[in-house]
């Protein structure tokens, strides 16, 4: 017997639908969940069921080298004495100071070299006065060192968080010698931002337009009295802070030292 097309295609259609069926057919009773173990469906996702709820886990996290180097050399600079010269570097003007600082250094940034372009052209072209190179931010380590040598130098500023902290340790001792007012402030990457790099260790003023001498002075009146002259600065040790376990071990035996002693007086004056 011939098969047409279709009938064939029928037959095939058939057989599939009787084996699905057929697979379909031994399905099994649902299983009666355990009262004592509940089944809780999981999410794999970001701060899902991975992590136990309620529990800092960031004491386990094996974090970069360098935020442990960072973490380490802070707690460091409060468990060692810190001498002086490197424990003024922790004593940055307040925030609302740094503010105006920053506002008024922001009109003395650096030409980019675009900028110098178009005022040289201009200049040659006659459409501007040549005024000479406008004032504008000094940076670098050898030429503000070589600004204040030579008393240029209006205000120095230097960076709180300098590393390695040898690279501006002499500085503040040489502005004080060659009496330049200095602040020191957080931190290198805003101070990169206002000479167009993205850290700077130190920048400093040598002048500045008409208008804004009086807000130089106040702020060189401020370097004057809270860095230059300010001895307690220069002799102050930092550092010396125990941990909090050992701070509650020291109490604990005063505390008992006290007790002891107590006793004696109580003992003698029988």
């Amino acid at each position: 017997h011939i098969f047409t097309h279709k009938e064939r295609i029928r037959s095939t259609m058939a057989k599939k639908s009787s084996k699905s069926s057929k697979a379909k057919a031994p399905a099994k009773a649902p299983s009666k969940a355990d009262p004592l173990f509940p089944s809780k469906p999981r999410s794999f996702g970001v701060g899902g069921d991975v992590r136990p709820s309620g529990r800092d886990l960031s004491r386990f996290v094996r974090w970069p080298k360098y935020v442990r180097i960072q973490r380490q050399r802070a707690v460091l600079y409060q468990r060692l004495k810190v001498p002086p010269s490197i424990n003024q570097f922790t004593k940055a003007i307040g925030k609302n100071e740094a503010a105006s600082v920053f506002t008024l250094l922001n009109k003395y940034r650096p030409e980019t070299p675009a900028q110098k372009k178009q005022r040289l052209k201009e200049t040659a072209a006659g459409k501007a006065k040549a005024a000479g190179v406008p004032h504008q931010l000094k940076f670098g380590l050898k030429h503000v060192t070589t600004l204040v040598e030579e008393k240029k130098a209006s205000l120095v500023l230097i960076a709180c968080d300098v590393n390695p902290i040898e690279l501006v340790l002499w500085l503040p001792a040489l502005c004080r010698k060659m009496e330049v007012p200095f602040l020191i402030v957080k931190d290198k990457a805003r101070l990169g931002t206002l000479v167009h790099q993205k850290t700077s260790a130190v920048v400093a003023l040598t002048g500045v337009n008409k208008e804004d001498e009086k807000q130089l002075q106040i702020f060189r009146d401020l370097g004057i009295e809270k860095f230059n002259d300010n001895t307690d600065l220069m002799r102050k040790w930092g550092g010396g802070i125990m941990g909090l376990k050992t701070q509650a071990k020291l109490d604990k035996r005063a505390k008992a030292l006290a007790v002891e002693e107590a006793k004696k007086q109580a003992s003698l004056k029988r």
